[in-house]
């Protein structure tokens, strides 16, 4: 089966200008992607009312956020398959009613049951979402132009997160956290109408075959990695066997995921196509975003409970505080992908890991004494710096993918970025608590034992980072220039004798 192709009039246009379809069908996609990443993190600030509505643990209403993850982890890997197999629109629609119909579940939530229930449906369509405008955007886009695209979707995938909690405070301070929901429902409403009647089907489709072993094996694999990471605090306090034994079976499942992939791979049927990981140039430039990605949020995690706990501010001025931050990134970052398209990837990404190095390690110097400016002014400094590497890491991460593995790279890549951000998260927590703990333990304060215990967390935050920066010198460009490094598909041996 055969989709309308749209590929052709995108490749033809100047490369300073796409034609009106191609911008149509990526506004629809960064619109849906937009709303869909923002409602993630936008319920973090309504966990107290949830509680006190249902009456629930903090322990239980946390699932609203790592059930989140986990469905996302499981889901993504299917969209490799799904994006191949299925039309452009196919995939889009199912995404938007999906995430439709569990934001109304969650609306009207009579029980706690409902609202996770909600959050799950949700989680699916938000799952389909970003690799399909990655894939599209790669396909439609010439890579003369990629950057400045590309630089539009990383304000979604970076920016939208951080702007999550101030939006979500907002509403929670004016309206209930029911309203979190209701409000997204016209928005996604209306971009599922726009993409009924302006989105194009892009590319040919496959009839892939879909393996049911490599599905329910990525499930369990990457659904139990993530609870394992989540539990990491419970394990370290001798009370996690149930999770160290999940943790366990899916890190079993990968090993058996990987293979079969790498099996199916060789007749060009694999669920979940690992052979962009095959790829110098791609691993590099992944491996820098997922470490960064971990850290932001790790450290996004471990700054709110300081903010209210070490210097005793509201959740309204907690969202606040990262506000500037994630509008500098939003402004900066259309900017960043055009002077990638014109410099490449160093002059941006290189100073740009020095600035977020900076940010996370000024952190370290936090105490429950410091003023609320000076952790906006670092956060401000990391968000910059961050505006300037992920761009030019994530079009220099898919360009240097062969056309044919656009999708299961963009699959690959978010999946292993959810491994990354519940793995960043855990660590991060874990030294938060036991900061915290020691602090206790010795006498301090509670604000001045959670300040020990963010600045254990951020000391780790900055070591990553520190890791960051030693590898983007590897990355290579990627450019149509011939003058310059082109990366393309691993050499085969055969033709590496005949060269």
């Amino acid at each position: 089966m055969s989709q309308e192709n749209t590929q052709a009039p995108a490749t033809a246009a100047s490369p300073d200008k796409l034609p009106a379809d191609v911008k149509t069908t990526l506004a629809v996609l960064v619109g849906a992607a937009t709303i869909m990443i923002l409602n993630e993190t936008s319920l973090s600030v309504a966990l107290p009312a949830i509680m006190a509505e249902y009456a629930v643990p903090a322990t239980t209403v946390q699932w609203l956020l790592t059930g989140f993850m986990l469905t996302m982890a499981v889901v993504i890997p299917a969209t490799g398959f799904a994006i191949e197999r299925f039309t452009t629109r196919q995939v889009f629609i199912t995404a938007c009613l999906l995430f439709l119909s569990g934001t109304v579940v969650a609306a009207l939530a009579p029980a706690f049951v409902f609202l996770f229930i909600g959050r799950l449906i949700q989680a699916a369509g938000t799952a389909l979402v970003i690799p399909l405008l990655m894939t599209v955007a790669m396909t439609l886009v010439p890579r003369q132009r990629r950057g400045s695209v590309m630089g539009i979707i990383s304000i979604v995938i970076s920016v939208a997160p951080a702007l999550g909690p101030t939006v979500g405070g907002a509403i929670v301070n004016s309206l209930t956290w029911h309203w979190v929901f209701w409000l997204m429902v016209p928005l996604i409403a209306l971009v599922l109408i726009a993409g009924w009647f302006k989105l194009k089907n892009v590319g040919e489709n496959r009839k892939v075959p879909l393996d049911i072993l490599s599905f329910f094996l990525s499930a369990i694999a990457f659904g139990g990695l993530i609870y394992g990471l989540s539990s990491m605090e419970s394990m370290l306090a001798g009370e996690g066997t149930v999770a160290i034994a999940v943790a366990v079976i899916g890190a079993v499942s990968l090993v058996l995921f990987v293979m079969r992939q790498i099996k199916l791979g060789k007749e060009n049927k694999a669920f979940l196509d690992l052979r962009p990981f095959t790829i110098r140039n791609f691993t590099l430039a992944v491996s820098v975003i997922l470490i960064s990605f971990g850290a932001m949020l790790g450290f996004a995690t471990v700054l709110p409970i300081y903010l209210q706990t070490s210097l005793g501010v509201t959740a309204l001025v907690t969202g606040l505080v990262v506000m500037p931050g994630g509008v500098f990134q939003a402004i900066m970052s259309p900017f960043v992908g055009r002077l990638f398209d014109s410099y490449g990837p160093f002059p941006l990404a290189i100073p740009g890991t020095i600035l977020m190095l900076i940010g996370v390690g000024s952190m370290i110097t936090l105490s429950e004494e410091s003023a609320v400016w000076m952790v906006v002014a670092m956060h401000i400094t990391f968000s910059v710096g961050m505006a300037m590497m992920m761009t030019p890491m994530m079009t220099t991460a898919v360009s240097s993918l062969p056309d044919n593995l656009y999708s299961h790279g963009s699959a690959g890549m978010n999946t292993v970025q959810q491994l990354a951000g519940a793995t960043g998260t855990a660590i991060l927590v874990v030294f938060l608590t036991r900061g915290t703990i020691a602090g206790t333990e010795s006498g301090m304060t509670e604000a001045a034992a959670t300040a020990q215990g963010a600045t254990m967390a951020f000391t780790f935050a900055a070591a990553c980072m520190l890791v960051v920066v030693c590898l983007v010198p590897f990355v290579k460009r990627v450019n149509n220039d011939p003058e310059l490094v082109e990366v393309t598909e691993p050499v085969s041996k055969d033709e590496a004798a005949k060269a």
